[in-house]
């Protein structure tokens, strides 16, 4: 009667509002449970999935048709180190084009020192995906002792707890470390413990980066687990691998001790990245020691003649015990601000144009004299597929890049920034049946938000926020490669952060939508 009213009156009739703001039909719906794929509908409204299987009548602002597509949860890197970069690139599109809708970053103990700021100023920008951070030990014990390389006083070590504290209660999801890098290097299980007790209280993960992954991987296991026990945190073990070639083949062993720990009562999960190159600072190449106390003293170290020869001698001997190389080929520069001509050339490769020989003697002169003029960033191959493939079929283990976010064109670095879980779903889904989609999926959604604490994501639920991935199984693909790693994944047609569509027909917008995921 009330619409008839107004058509003989001629009056403008209402408009009635849409049932949601967008309508995806005929999905094949990879819930990221794990649980084989079902066909549905899915209604998104104010951010969030309102309704799944929503029936033929229902009314959308928007529709998208679905048919032979997989609609998965947006996927959850838990391994990031986006500190530098996105303020450069807010949007962070090598991210959002790979599927990406929520990254967490601090990781390997380091992180901004005052997370209150950080959050602010992602926020100001705006934000392409959604942003968490771990409060890193390196950060905090730089803050408070530099890069001294002794134990802490017990003032120095309150001060520490109260930073990471402090990280907690500005929004936090755990407490990170790099016991691998300076000044973590540096520090005793018990202060470690000191530090995640601090964390403790407030809830959520402790994540490592252990301090060995190659001939010492069972201690440094170890120390992790002692860790996450002493402070009754989760852990997760960051970028799980055997790096030495002499220990190839160790992944049996130590995936068994993760196991044994779960059995014993605590809570220990994984994330690995599927390639067999690893990247750091040229770092990596020196005793710690010598890293020690600023880089006056750094640099005495490395060209003082007695020094020098000292520090050359024992490079030789940990080159031959850790890497178990007999030069330096396996390593190239990826990012080398001061001398950009050095980036794709392998260490070999520069001290022969430096006119010296082939010889790993000479190689460790020419890393020296790199050292002194700055930090390159390497990529270096260290792992192999038989490890990476039992990793990464192990349920306990989750897909992260480790990537260290550049812009577009800078340098020439890992590949994972670009590719991670297009090379997962190409490569070691469709290609080798490594996994099941649905197992990858899980890998890259629920098994790290429920990690994180992420109560509300990582599942095609109602209720949960809207961040999806609508893709092609058959077509996804990544394109970065060693040589030319700066190319975006391919095949992912949407993406959706908090319900808004970011990545459409695989070309990514000019919209925002991110948000600040602080630990509740």
């Amino acid at each position: 009667m009330r619409l008839l009213f107004f058509i003989l009156f001629g009056l403008a009739v209402p408009a009635t509002a849409a049932d949601f703001d967008l309508l995806i039909r005929n999905a094949r719906i990879v819930d990221g449970t794990g649980n084989p794929w079902y066909k549905s509908d899915v209604g998104v409204k104010d951010g969030r999935i309102a309704k799944i299987g929503v029936g033929t009548a229902a009314t959308a602002d928007r529709t998208i048709d679905a048919a032979g597509r997989v609609l998965a949860p947006g996927f959850i890197d838990v391994h990031t180190h986006i500190e530098r970069a996105i303020f450069i690139d807010p949007r962070a599109d090598a991210f959002l084009r790979d599927g990406v809708t929520s990254v967490v970053t601090g990781n390997c103990g380091n992180s901004a020192v005052d997370l209150k700021d950080f959050f602010g100023r992602l926020e100001k920008a705006g934000i392409g995906m959604n942003i968490s951070a771990l409060i890193g030990h390196n950060t905090v014990r730089g803050a408070v002792m530099g890069s001294a390389n002794r134990a802490p006083t017990a003032a120095e070590l309150a001060k520490m707890q109260a930073l990471v504290a402090q990280g907690m209660r500005d929004g936090a999801v755990g407490f990170a470390t790099g016991l691998w890098y300076v000044p973590g290097v540096y520090s005793q299980t018990s202060e470690v413990i000191a530090l995640a007790k601090a964390a403790a209280p407030f809830g959520g993960v402790y994540a490592t980066h252990m301090r060995d992954e190659g001939v010492a991987v069972e201690e440094a296991i170890r120390e992790a687990i002692e860790i996450g026990k002493a402070s009754q945190l989760p852990v997760q073990i960051s970028h799980f691998k055997i790096i030495d070639k002499r220990h190839w083949g160790k992944s049996a062993k130590t995936l068994q001790m993760v196991e044994q720990a779960r059995r014993d009562g605590l809570d220990v999960v994984v994330d690995q990245y599927p390639y067999t190159a690893a990247s750091a600072t040229i770092d990596i190449f020196f005793p710690r020691d010598v890293l020690a106390d600023g880089p006056s003293a750094i640099k005495e170290r490395l060209t003082s003649p007695a020094s020098r020869k000292r520090v050359a001698a024992r490079m030789a001997e940990e080159a031959t015990l850790r890497q178990g190389h007999a030069d330096y080929s396996f390593a190239y520069i990826g990012d080398s601000p001061e001398d950009r001509s050095l980036e794709g050339k392998s260490i070999s490769e520069i001290n022969l144009s430096r006119g010296r020989k082939k010889t790993l003697a000479d190689e460790i002169e020419t890393l020296m004299d790199m050292r002194t003029k700055g930090r390159p960033v390497i990529v270096y191959h260290v792992m192999n597929d038989e490890d990476v493939d039992r990793i990464m079929r192990h349920p306990l283990t989750a897909i992260a890049s480790d990537a260290g976010y550049v812009p577009f064109g800078e340098g020439v670095p890992h590949p994972r920034i670009y590719g991670t879980n297009a090379r997962v779903l190409g490569k070691y889904v469709r290609e080798r049946g490594l996994l099941t989609l649905e197992e990858a999926i899980r890998k890259m959604t629920s098994l790290p938000a429920r990690t994180f604490g992420f109560k509300d994501r990582g599942l095609v639920r109602e209720g949960f926020a809207a961040d999806l991935v609508l893709f092609n199984p058959a077509l996804v693909r990544d394109q970065a490669e060693f040589s030319k790693p700066h190319q975006y994944s391919t095949g992912f047609d949407f993406v959706l952060v908090n319900g808004v569509i970011a990545v459409e027909e695989g070309k990514p917008n000019a919209l925002r939508p991110g948000r600040i995921l602080r630990r509740q």
